[in-house]
């Protein structure tokens, strides 16, 4: 697997380190469980890091040395992925395939794939062109860069891999994917770490562990914080719903949990909040590890999720997995993550007023809450990250059964194994 501008090792909720950071981990720990070896390459940043790190049998991380060592900006990254994919094609062989993420790993991966003779299986995670069809006002829009280089990285992988069928039909509609290259794999939550906790173990006892009233009102935002999260809507609908209910306002309280990050100003959601005098009920917390991540889902009423754009949402998943529904924009992949009216509420539009007056019947409501809090466990149990992996690779294996690469007229070179496993074989599939 390659991930060319953020490790797999890094803090999600900072810098460029999100959902996808996550889903790398996540879906590599599923895989190796069933028998497949990854290998996972990313840019070494000069942070004391060992050039490979295990992560756990069967899953390993290696920092390659391309450009400086040293953390860079996502729009420096271009320039360096030829740079990154000397070095991989440097790297031993006897991959059965490769999988990249995100645009800047696909352009490596169309290296790796031609110069190793193996197939490329693709996972966006988010496309340019849907992102800037999604712009908050004052964004900035992806580059003319990005998006030829989708449109090849479309072309050329042997196989595309979609969290959903929106994102799997804006592959075909925005990028001329061939629909039989294109699976949709929907992605898991890890379960061991992601629950509700036992009857004692609850939403008292988090609470109590965060520091958190035991009274209050708590809507959670956790992500990065950028225009296309939403996090201005928020607090603009903070705003709106202690104007509809001001007596709200003694127990309300709002943890925003994430780092800035992309085109984000550093400060610029806190001033938003002074400005509107919401400032008070606002509670800025530093992102923090899944275990403690999932303290702060069981200590919330309820997840805001208020994306402009959105691949799949995998916080929303975590938190249902945790009891506690989840109120988001109707965007991209959340329409799968949340059940709609059973395990949360999803808003159509961006209307600060819409998202306010959902959250004041939440707030009035706290056996609905209750409800669709146990729906949410048993919507978020459905989706595993085994499941996943399984069904990715069936994926892998249709690739290695020799896709036609597109424009090229021949096949792969045979894989190295015939099958995707490292377990008690000598012959070792490997990502």
């Amino acid at each position: 697997m390659l991930s060319v501008h953020t490790s797999p090792l890094h803090q999600p909720g900072t810098g460029d380190a999100g959902g996808m950071n996550v889903y790398m981990v996540e879906l590599s720990r599923a895989l190796a469980e069933q028998g497949v070896a990854v290998d996972l390459f990313t840019r070494c940043r000069g942070e004391g890091v060992p050039r490979l790190v295990d992560l756990e049998p069967g899953v390993r991380v290696r920092h390659l040395h391309a450009g400086p060592r040293r953390p860079l900006p996502k729009e420096a990254m271009p320039d360096l992925v030829l740079p990154f994919s000397l070095a991989l094609l440097k790297e031993e062989r006897g991959y059965d395939l490769v999988h990249s993420h995100y645009w800047l790993s696909g352009q490596a991966g169309r290296i790796a794939s031609f110069g190793w003779g193996i197939p490329l299986v693709h996972t966006a995670h988010t496309l340019a062109l849907v992102k800037n069809a999604h712009l908050a006002d004052g964004d900035t829009p992806e580059p003319e860069l990005r998006i030829r280089g989708e449109r090849r990285i479309v072309g050329d992988a042997d196989r595309l891999i979609a969290n959903t069928g929106d994102e799997a039909e804006a592959l075909r509609s925005l990028y001329g994917a061939a629909p039989l290259r294109t699976e949709v794999v929907r992605p898991g939550v890890d379960l061991r770490t992601f629950g509700p906790g036992s009857e004692r173990d609850g939403r008292a006892a988090a609470r109590a562990r965060l520091g958190l009233p035991a009274d209050a009102f708590v809507p959670l935002y956790a992500g990065r914080i950028q225009p296309l999260k939403g996090p201005d809507i928020l607090v603009r609908a903070v705003a709106e719903l202690l104007w509809m209910a001001p007596d709200l306002r003694r127990r309300l309280l709002v943890p925003v949990i994430g780092g800035h990050s992309g085109a984000s100003r550093e400060g610029t959601v806190w001033r938003l909040a002074a400005e509107l005098g919401v400032d008070d009920v606002l509670k800025a917390c530093p992102p923090v590890p899944q275990e403690r991540l999932a303290d702060w889902y069981r200590a919330a009423d309820v997840l805001v999720v208020p994306s402009r754009s959105e691949s799949f949402g995998l916080v929303a998943l975590e938190a249902q997995a945790c009891g506690t529904p989840v109120l988001a924009s109707a965007v991209g992949g959340l329409p799968t993550a949340v059940w709609d009216g059973v395990s949360g509420l999803l808003v159509r539009g961006h209307d600060p007023v819409d998202y306010a007056r959902r959250l004041l019947w939440l707030a009035r409501h706290p056996r609905a809450r209750v409800s669709m809090g146990e729906a949410a466990v048993r919507h978020a149990q459905g989706m595993s990250w085994r499941t996943s992996a399984t069904r990715t690779i069936d994926v892998y294996q249709d690739a290695l059964a020799g896709a036609l690469r597109v424009g090229q007229g021949r096949r792969h070179a045979p894989a190295p194994s015939a099958s995707l496993s490292w377990r008690n074989e000598k012959a070792v599939a490997r990502v």
